[in-house]
Protein backbone atom coordinates (compact mmCIF):
# COMPACT_ATOMS: atom_id res chain seq x y z
CA UNK A 1 0.00 0.00 0.00
CA UNK A 2 1.36 3.41 -0.82
CA UNK A 3 1.35 6.11 1.65
CA UNK A 4 -0.25 8.91 -0.81
CA UNK A 5 -2.32 8.56 -3.68
CA UNK A 6 -1.51 11.30 -6.42
CA UNK A 7 -3.80 11.22 -9.89
CA UNK A 8 -6.14 13.49 -11.61
CA UNK A 9 -9.57 13.24 -11.73
CA UNK A 10 -10.93 15.72 -14.78
CA UNK A 11 -10.37 18.82 -14.12
CA UNK A 12 -8.80 18.17 -10.22
CA UNK A 13 -5.55 17.15 -9.26
CA UNK A 14 -6.44 14.89 -6.26
CA UNK A 15 -4.01 13.55 -3.68
CA UNK A 16 -5.25 11.09 -0.90
CA UNK A 17 -2.98 11.23 2.50
CA UNK A 18 -3.16 7.06 2.69
CA UNK A 19 -1.97 5.57 6.19
CA UNK A 20 -5.23 5.32 7.90
CA UNK A 21 -3.68 3.01 9.78
CA UNK A 22 -1.60 5.66 11.75
CA UNK A 23 -4.01 8.59 11.54
CA UNK A 24 -2.59 9.42 7.79
CA UNK A 25 0.68 10.27 9.88
CA UNK A 26 2.96 12.54 7.44
CA UNK A 27 6.00 11.27 6.64
CA UNK A 28 9.54 13.41 5.06
CA UNK A 29 8.36 11.11 1.42
CA UNK A 30 4.96 12.26 1.89
CA UNK A 31 5.79 15.98 2.10
CA UNK A 32 8.37 15.70 -0.59
CA UNK A 33 5.57 14.24 -2.78
CA UNK A 34 2.68 16.38 -2.24
CA UNK A 35 4.95 19.15 -3.07
CA UNK A 36 6.62 17.29 -6.54
CA UNK A 37 2.76 17.16 -7.53
CA UNK A 38 1.34 20.88 -6.76
CA UNK A 39 4.74 22.01 -8.56
CA UNK A 40 3.91 20.08 -11.72
CA UNK A 41 0.17 21.01 -11.53
CA UNK A 42 0.81 24.61 -11.22
CA UNK A 43 0.79 25.54 -15.42
CA UNK A 44 -1.30 22.42 -15.68
CA UNK A 45 -4.42 24.01 -17.54
CA UNK A 46 -5.99 20.95 -17.59
CA UNK A 47 -6.13 21.27 -13.73
CA UNK A 48 -8.24 23.82 -12.53
CA UNK A 49 -8.25 23.16 -8.94
CA UNK A 50 -6.87 20.34 -6.19
CA UNK A 51 -8.51 18.37 -3.75
CA UNK A 52 -6.61 16.62 -0.86
CA UNK A 53 -8.57 14.39 1.59
CA UNK A 54 -7.37 11.76 3.90
CA UNK A 55 -8.13 7.75 3.49
CA UNK A 56 -9.82 6.47 6.70
CA UNK A 57 -12.82 7.49 9.16
CA UNK A 58 -10.59 8.65 11.62
CA UNK A 59 -8.19 11.47 10.36
CA UNK A 60 -7.36 13.67 7.77
CA UNK A 61 -3.66 13.71 9.43
CA UNK A 62 -3.12 13.61 12.61
CA UNK A 63 0.65 15.35 12.37
CA UNK A 64 4.51 14.31 11.13
CA UNK A 65 5.11 10.86 11.70
CA UNK A 66 8.38 11.64 14.19
CA UNK A 67 9.35 8.05 15.39
CA UNK A 68 11.98 8.62 13.20
CA UNK A 69 13.15 11.97 14.20
CA UNK A 70 13.18 10.49 17.87
CA UNK A 71 15.36 7.74 16.70
CA UNK A 72 17.46 9.80 15.12
CA UNK A 73 17.72 12.25 17.56
CA UNK A 74 18.94 9.45 20.23
CA UNK A 75 21.57 8.88 17.72
CA UNK A 76 22.48 12.54 17.85
CA UNK A 77 22.09 13.25 14.43
CA UNK A 78 20.38 16.88 14.05
CA UNK A 79 20.59 17.04 10.57
CA UNK A 80 17.47 14.67 9.41
CA UNK A 81 15.35 16.97 11.48
CA UNK A 82 16.45 20.35 10.29
CA UNK A 83 15.82 18.62 6.64
CA UNK A 84 12.86 17.84 7.19
CA UNK A 85 11.34 20.80 9.04
CA UNK A 86 13.11 22.52 6.20
CA UNK A 87 11.08 20.50 3.48
CA UNK A 88 7.77 19.80 5.19
CA UNK A 89 7.96 24.34 5.68
CA UNK A 90 8.74 24.82 2.12
CA UNK A 91 5.85 22.78 1.25
CA UNK A 92 3.62 24.74 3.66
CA UNK A 93 4.68 27.62 2.32
CA UNK A 94 3.64 26.77 -1.22
CA UNK A 95 0.07 25.48 -0.33
CA UNK A 96 -0.43 29.03 1.21
CA UNK A 97 0.21 31.15 -2.10
CA UNK A 98 -0.78 28.28 -4.88
CA UNK A 99 -2.35 30.39 -7.45
CA UNK A 100 -4.80 27.76 -7.90
CA UNK A 101 -7.81 26.95 -5.42
CA UNK A 102 -6.79 24.01 -3.06
CA UNK A 103 -9.73 22.53 -1.23
CA UNK A 104 -8.96 20.42 1.75
CA UNK A 105 -11.48 17.68 3.64
CA UNK A 106 -10.70 17.74 7.48
CA UNK A 107 -12.32 15.20 8.81
CA UNK A 108 -11.69 13.12 12.39
CA UNK A 109 -7.78 14.65 14.09
CA UNK A 110 -6.61 17.82 11.88
CA UNK A 111 -3.11 17.90 14.15
CA UNK A 112 0.03 19.62 13.56
CA UNK A 113 1.47 18.48 10.66
CA UNK A 114 -1.76 17.91 9.22
CA UNK A 115 -2.56 21.82 9.80
CA UNK A 116 0.14 22.31 7.59
CA UNK A 117 -0.95 20.65 4.52
CA UNK A 118 -4.73 21.25 5.29
CA UNK A 119 -5.15 24.39 6.93
CA UNK A 120 -3.35 26.80 4.60
CA UNK A 121 -5.22 26.15 1.48
CA UNK A 122 -7.34 28.38 -0.42
CA UNK A 123 -10.43 26.19 0.51
CA UNK A 124 -11.09 24.20 3.74
CA UNK A 125 -13.53 22.18 4.41
CA UNK A 126 -14.79 20.79 8.05
CA UNK A 127 -17.74 18.24 9.22
CA UNK A 128 -19.65 16.95 12.50
CA UNK A 129 -16.58 14.80 13.42
CA UNK A 130 -13.71 17.37 12.85
CA UNK A 131 -11.03 17.75 15.46
CA UNK A 132 -8.30 20.53 14.35
CA UNK A 133 -6.08 21.25 16.64
CA UNK A 134 -2.21 22.27 17.57
CA UNK A 135 -0.77 20.38 19.92
CA UNK A 136 2.80 20.81 19.66
CA UNK A 137 3.23 22.40 23.36
CA UNK A 138 2.42 19.21 25.19
CA UNK A 139 5.33 17.28 23.14
CA UNK A 140 7.95 19.93 23.86
CA UNK A 141 7.62 21.59 20.30
CA UNK A 142 6.22 24.92 19.15
CA UNK A 143 3.23 25.31 17.03
CA UNK A 144 4.99 25.51 13.77
CA UNK A 145 4.24 24.46 10.08
CA UNK A 146 2.92 28.36 9.56
CA UNK A 147 0.75 27.25 13.15
CA UNK A 148 1.89 30.75 14.38
CA UNK A 149 0.17 32.56 11.55
CA UNK A 150 -2.61 30.96 11.61
CA UNK A 151 -3.25 31.33 15.36
CA UNK A 152 -2.30 34.75 14.89
CA UNK A 153 -4.94 35.72 13.29
CA UNK A 154 -7.91 34.14 15.06
CA UNK A 155 -9.86 36.89 17.08
CA UNK A 156 -8.60 38.60 19.80
CA UNK A 157 -6.32 36.19 22.03
CA UNK A 158 -7.48 32.92 21.02
CA UNK A 159 -5.07 31.86 19.15
CA UNK A 160 -2.53 32.41 21.88
CA UNK A 161 -5.12 29.96 24.40
CA UNK A 162 -5.17 27.34 21.34
CA UNK A 163 -1.30 27.32 21.11
CA UNK A 164 -0.08 27.47 24.21
CA UNK A 165 -2.68 24.35 25.54
CA UNK A 166 -3.48 22.88 22.54
CA UNK A 167 -6.93 22.87 22.46
CA UNK A 168 -8.97 20.77 20.17
CA UNK A 169 -11.67 23.11 17.94
CA UNK A 170 -15.11 21.31 16.28
CA UNK A 171 -16.19 22.41 13.23
CA UNK A 172 -17.90 25.37 14.52
CA UNK A 173 -14.50 26.50 16.62
CA UNK A 174 -12.55 26.14 13.43
CA UNK A 175 -14.29 28.20 11.33
CA UNK A 176 -14.65 30.74 13.85
CA UNK A 177 -10.81 30.69 14.80
CA UNK A 178 -9.78 30.97 10.75
CA UNK A 179 -8.70 26.96 10.59
CA UNK A 180 -11.26 26.18 8.00
CA UNK A 181 -13.85 28.39 6.08
CA UNK A 182 -16.98 26.04 5.02
CA UNK A 183 -18.62 23.29 7.00
CA UNK A 184 -20.20 20.40 4.86
CA UNK A 185 -22.23 16.88 6.50
CA UNK A 186 -20.09 14.54 5.72
CA UNK A 187 -22.29 12.51 3.88
CA UNK A 188 -22.21 14.91 1.10
CA UNK A 189 -18.15 14.78 0.84
CA UNK A 190 -18.49 12.43 -2.41
CA UNK A 191 -21.01 13.90 -3.96
CA UNK A 192 -18.69 17.49 -3.77
CA UNK A 193 -15.50 15.58 -4.92
CA UNK A 194 -16.98 14.49 -7.86
CA UNK A 195 -18.48 17.67 -8.52
CA UNK A 196 -15.26 19.30 -7.86
CA UNK A 197 -13.76 17.19 -10.62
CA UNK A 198 -16.25 17.33 -12.98
CA UNK A 199 -16.43 21.08 -13.29
CA UNK A 200 -13.63 22.22 -11.88
CA UNK A 201 -15.76 25.20 -10.52
CA UNK A 202 -15.01 26.26 -6.93
CA UNK A 203 -17.71 28.75 -7.03
CA UNK A 204 -20.40 25.70 -6.93
CA UNK A 205 -19.21 24.76 -3.23
CA UNK A 206 -22.61 24.04 -1.52
CA UNK A 207 -23.24 26.00 1.71
CA UNK A 208 -24.68 24.97 4.96
CA UNK A 209 -24.80 26.75 8.03
CA UNK A 210 -22.14 26.11 10.19
CA UNK A 211 -22.71 24.27 13.79
CA UNK A 212 -22.05 26.65 16.79
CA UNK A 213 -18.62 27.74 17.77
CA UNK A 214 -18.32 27.41 21.84
CA UNK A 215 -14.79 29.09 21.49
CA UNK A 216 -16.54 33.05 20.50
CA UNK A 217 -18.83 32.64 23.64
CA UNK A 218 -15.53 32.03 25.65
CA UNK A 219 -13.21 34.55 24.23
CA UNK A 220 -13.88 37.12 26.36
CA UNK A 221 -12.41 35.47 29.42
CA UNK A 222 -9.52 34.03 27.08
CA UNK A 223 -8.51 37.50 26.21
CA UNK A 224 -8.65 38.18 29.73
CA UNK A 225 -6.65 35.38 30.45
CA UNK A 226 -4.26 34.57 27.76
CA UNK A 227 -3.61 38.51 26.39
CA UNK A 228 0.11 39.09 28.22
CA UNK A 229 3.18 39.32 26.36
CA UNK A 230 4.25 36.44 27.98
CA UNK A 231 3.89 32.81 29.51
CA UNK A 232 4.79 34.06 33.23
CA UNK A 233 2.14 37.26 33.09
CA UNK A 234 -0.65 34.82 31.61
CA UNK A 235 -0.12 31.70 34.38
CA UNK A 236 -0.27 34.53 37.03
CA UNK A 237 -3.01 36.09 35.80
CA UNK A 238 -6.90 35.07 35.81
CA UNK A 239 -6.81 31.49 34.77
CA UNK A 240 -8.76 28.81 36.68
CA UNK A 241 -7.93 25.73 38.52
CA UNK A 242 -8.62 24.00 35.32
CA UNK A 243 -6.34 25.77 32.98
CA UNK A 244 -3.97 25.81 35.43
CA UNK A 245 -3.84 22.26 35.11
CA UNK A 246 -3.55 21.99 31.42
CA UNK A 247 -0.91 24.21 31.56
CA UNK A 248 1.10 22.70 33.63
CA UNK A 249 1.06 19.39 31.88
CA UNK A 250 2.82 21.15 28.58
CA UNK A 251 6.81 22.26 28.29
CA UNK A 252 7.33 25.85 29.79
CA UNK A 253 10.36 26.69 27.29
CA UNK A 254 7.59 25.70 24.49
CA UNK A 255 5.09 27.46 26.03
CA UNK A 256 7.28 30.47 26.79
CA UNK A 257 8.61 30.59 23.28
CA UNK A 258 4.98 29.81 21.67
CA UNK A 259 3.83 32.82 23.05
CA UNK A 260 6.51 35.30 21.91
CA UNK A 261 6.31 33.47 18.29
CA UNK A 262 2.48 33.79 18.29
CA UNK A 263 2.92 37.54 19.05
CA UNK A 264 5.85 37.97 16.45
CA UNK A 265 3.21 36.29 13.74
CA UNK A 266 0.66 39.29 14.81
CA UNK A 267 3.07 41.85 13.80
CA UNK A 268 4.92 40.12 11.08
CA UNK A 269 1.71 38.94 8.84
CA UNK A 270 3.03 36.46 6.55
CA UNK A 271 3.44 32.89 6.63
CA UNK A 272 6.84 32.76 5.30
CA UNK A 273 7.95 35.39 8.35
CA UNK A 274 5.78 33.19 10.82
CA UNK A 275 7.95 29.74 9.44
CA UNK A 276 11.29 31.50 9.20
CA UNK A 277 10.63 32.08 13.20
CA UNK A 278 9.32 28.54 13.84
CA UNK A 279 12.91 27.45 12.33
CA UNK A 280 14.49 28.95 14.47
CA UNK A 281 13.00 26.72 17.90
CA UNK A 282 13.18 23.51 15.64
CA UNK A 283 16.45 24.09 13.71
CA UNK A 284 17.78 23.55 17.79
CA UNK A 285 14.68 21.34 18.81
CA UNK A 286 16.19 18.09 18.83
CA UNK A 287 19.66 19.38 20.53
CA UNK A 288 18.11 21.71 22.81
CA UNK A 289 14.48 21.76 23.76
CA UNK A 290 12.05 19.31 25.46
CA UNK A 291 11.11 17.69 21.98
CA UNK A 292 13.08 14.25 22.46
CA UNK A 293 11.60 13.85 25.98
CA UNK A 294 7.94 14.91 25.30
CA UNK A 295 8.60 12.14 22.44
CA UNK A 296 9.69 9.56 24.87
CA UNK A 297 6.99 10.57 27.41
CA UNK A 298 3.68 10.89 24.93
CA UNK A 299 4.85 8.34 22.18
CA UNK A 300 7.67 6.22 22.97
CA UNK A 301 7.46 4.86 26.79
CA UNK A 302 3.70 6.53 27.15
CA UNK A 303 4.18 7.10 30.59
CA UNK A 304 2.77 10.66 30.13
CA UNK A 305 5.33 11.99 32.77
CA UNK A 306 7.51 14.31 31.00
CA UNK A 307 10.84 15.53 32.51
CA UNK A 308 10.68 19.03 31.14
CA UNK A 309 13.77 21.71 31.59
CA UNK A 310 13.66 24.34 34.31
CA UNK A 311 12.24 27.77 32.36
CA UNK A 312 14.90 30.12 32.22
CA UNK A 313 14.95 33.37 30.32
CA UNK A 314 18.18 32.51 28.68
CA UNK A 315 16.84 29.35 27.30
CA UNK A 316 14.03 30.70 25.75
CA UNK A 317 16.52 33.63 23.78
CA UNK A 318 18.92 31.41 22.96
CA UNK A 319 15.66 29.00 21.44
CA UNK A 320 14.41 31.57 19.30
CA UNK A 321 17.37 33.80 18.30
CA UNK A 322 18.60 34.57 14.39
CA UNK A 323 20.12 31.40 12.73
CA UNK A 324 22.47 33.24 10.62
CA UNK A 325 23.26 31.37 7.67
CA UNK A 326 20.54 28.93 8.52
CA UNK A 327 17.79 30.43 8.33
CA UNK A 328 14.57 29.62 6.76
CA UNK A 329 14.06 31.21 3.66
CA UNK A 330 11.59 30.32 0.39
CA UNK A 331 13.32 30.64 -3.09
CA UNK A 332 11.77 30.58 -6.45
CA UNK A 333 8.06 30.92 -7.20
CA UNK A 334 6.75 31.49 -3.95
CA UNK A 335 6.40 35.04 -2.62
Amino acid sequence: MTDIIIRTDDYAGHITLNRPHALNALTWDMCLAIEDAIDGWRNDDTVKLIIIDGAGDRAFCSGGDIADMYASGQNGDLDYGRKFWRDEYRLNSKLAHYPKPIVTFLHGFTMGGGVGVGCHASHRIVCENSQVAMPECTIGLVPDVGGTYLLARAPGFVGTYLGITGARMSAGDAIFAGFADRFIPHENWDDVKSMLARTGDITALPVFTAPPAPLADQQAAIDAAFGADNLSDILSGPLDADMQKTLGRNSPLAMACGVILINRARENGTVNGALAQEYRFTYRAVAQSDFIEGIRAAIIDKDRKPRWQALTDAAVTNMIAPLGPDTFEVTGETP
